[in-house]
C-alpha cells in the first residue's frame, strides 16, 4: 500500500489498480493450477495476490478523497464496505450457497479448493480491470460546487496543511492515530479468530443444538455489518468529526467486548450470539472508513494515498499480534471445550480499545501541523 500510493503520483490511479488486478488474479489462478502444497499457496495468494490487493485497496480511497473533500468518511466508508461485505459473498457461495462451488466445481482435475481458487482468480481478474476504468483523479484546481464556499465545509478536526509521508511520520499525531488504530484493529482482530469458536464452545457446552451452524451464521451477520459499519461510522464521522467518531466507536466496542462473555454466558441463545456478533462487527468495520479519513484530514487529500499506506501498517501489527493472543488461550485450554477459556481474550480486546479511547482523548484539534510544517 506505502508503494502504491506513490507510484498513484507518479503514474496516476488508474494503472496502478491494473497493476493490482493483474496480480490479485494472477496469484489465485497460480494457487489454483499449482497450489497443491503449502508453499506454493503461501507465494501465490500470500505474496502475490497480498501484493495485488496492496496495490488496489488504496486506489478508490485515494481518488475518492479528492472527489469527494466534504464527505471523506462516506466515500471511503464506500470505498472499502466490499472488504466487509466480500467477506460473506465469496466465503459463502464457494462454501454453502447455491449448493457451493466447492462442491461443484472441478477444473483440470483439481481439487475444489483449487477450482475455487481458479475461477475466482478470473473473477477478480475482470472486476478489478472493470473498476479501475473509473479510477481517475480530478482536475488540479477541482473543488465541489457546494465545497468551494466556505459557509458549507462541516466544522471538523482538520487542518488545512498538505503532508508529504515523510512529514508525516515525523508528527505526533501520526503515531497517535497508528497505536490507536492497532488497539482498536487488534481486539477485532482477536474476535474475529474466537467469536466462532467461543460460540461453539458455549452453545453446545449448554445443549444448544447445531452449535456450529449458528456460530456460522453469526459469523456470516459479522462480515454484513462489519460492511455497513464502514459505511455508516464514516457518515456519522462526517458530521460530528473524526475524532468524536473514533472515541465514541473505540468506547462502544470495548464495552461489547467486555459485555460480551458474561452477558451471553447468562442469556445463552442462538440469537444472543448473533446479536453480539453484529455489534462487535459493526464497530471493527468503522476503523476502515476512520482512519483512511482522519488521515486525509490531518495530513492532506494530496498524499493520502501513501499517507494511509503507512497508517494501515498498523492494521498489519495487529493482523499478527491479534489472533496469535486469542489463539494462545485457546491452545493452552488443550480444547477443553470449557466457555471459561475465553474469558480473559475478550477482556484483553476490551482494555485494548479503552487504551485506544484514551490515546485519541488528548488528540484535540489545534495548530500543531501547521507548526510543525512550516516551523
Amino acid at each position: 500500500m506505502v508503494i502504491a500510493g506513490k507510484l498513484q503520483q507518479q503514474i496516476g490511479p488508474r494503472p496502478v489498480a491494473i497493476l493490482g488486478g493483474i496480480l490479485l488474479g494472477a496469484g489465485y489462478i497460480g494457487a489454483g493450477l499449482f497450489g497443491d502444497d503449502f508453499f506454493t499457496q503461501l507465494i501465490c495468494i500470500g505474496v502475490i495476490g497480498g501484493i495485488g490487493i496492496g496495490l488496489a485497496y488504496v486506489v478508490p480511497i485515494a481518488v475518492g478523497v479528492k472527489w469527494f473533500p466534504d464527505k471523506k468518511g462516506m466515500i471511503t466508508g464506500l470505498a472499502v464496505a466490499g472488504f466487509g461485505f466480500g467477506a460473506t459473498i465469496w466465503v459463502k457461495i464457494a462454501g454453502s450457497w447455491f449448493g457451493g462451488l466447492l462442491n461443484l466445481l472441478q477444473f483440470f482435475n483439481l481439487t475444489g479448493v483449487q477450482s475455487v481458487f481458479f475461477l475466482y482468480g478470473f473473477l477478480f481478474l475482470l472486476l478489478v480491470l472493470l473498476g479501475s476504468l473509473v479510477m481517475i483523479n480530478p482536475p488540479e484546481n477541482y473543488k465541489m460546487e457546494e465545497f468551494s464556499n466556505p459557509e458549507n465545509i462541516p466544522v471538523r478536526d482538520s487542518e488545512s496543511v498538505e503532508f508529504t509521508s515523510g512529514e508525516m511520520l515525523r508528527s505526533p499525531r501520526f503515531y497517535q492515530l497508528w497505536l490507536v488504530f492497532i488497539f482498536s484493529a487488534l481486539s477485532g482482530l482477536m474476535v474475529i479468530y474466537c467469536i466462532r469458536l467461543f460460540g461453539i464452545d458455549t452453545l453446545s457446552y449448554h445443549g444448544v443444538p447445531q452449535a456450529g451452524i449458528v456460530a456460522g451464521t453469526a459469523m456470516a451477520w459479522y462480515a454484513i455489518f462489519n460492511g455497513l459499519g464502514r459505511i455508516l461510522w464514516g457518515i456519522i464521522s462526517d458530521h460530528i468529526g473524526r475524532r468524536p467518531a473514533i472515541i465514541t466507536m473505540t468506547l462502544c466496542q470495548a464495552a461489547a467486548m467486555l459485555l460480551i462473555y458474561h452477558g451471553f454466558i447468562l442469556f445463552v441463545t442462538s440469537t444472543g450470539l448473533i446479536i453480539a456478533a453484529s455489534i462487535i462487527g459493526f464497530n471493527f468495520g468503522g476503523n476502515f472508513a476512520l482512519f483512511p479519513a482522519a488521515t486525509a484530514d490531518y495530513f492532506g487529500n494530496k498524499n493520502v494515498g501513501s499517507n494511509y499506506g503507512w497508517m494501515f501498517t498498523a492494521y498489519g501489527v495487529a493482523g499478527i499480534a491479534g489472533p496469535q493472543i486469542a489463539g494462545y488461550f485457546k491452545d493452552s485450554a488443550m480444547d477443553s471445550g470449557a466457555p471459561s477459556i475465553w474469558m480473559v481474550p475478550f477482556i484483553i480486546a476490551g482494555i485494548s480499545c479503552l487504551i485506544g479511547t484514551l490515546i485519541m482523548l488528548p488528540n484535540k484539534r489545534t495548530k500543531t501541523l501547521l507548526i510543525v510544517k512550516e516551523g
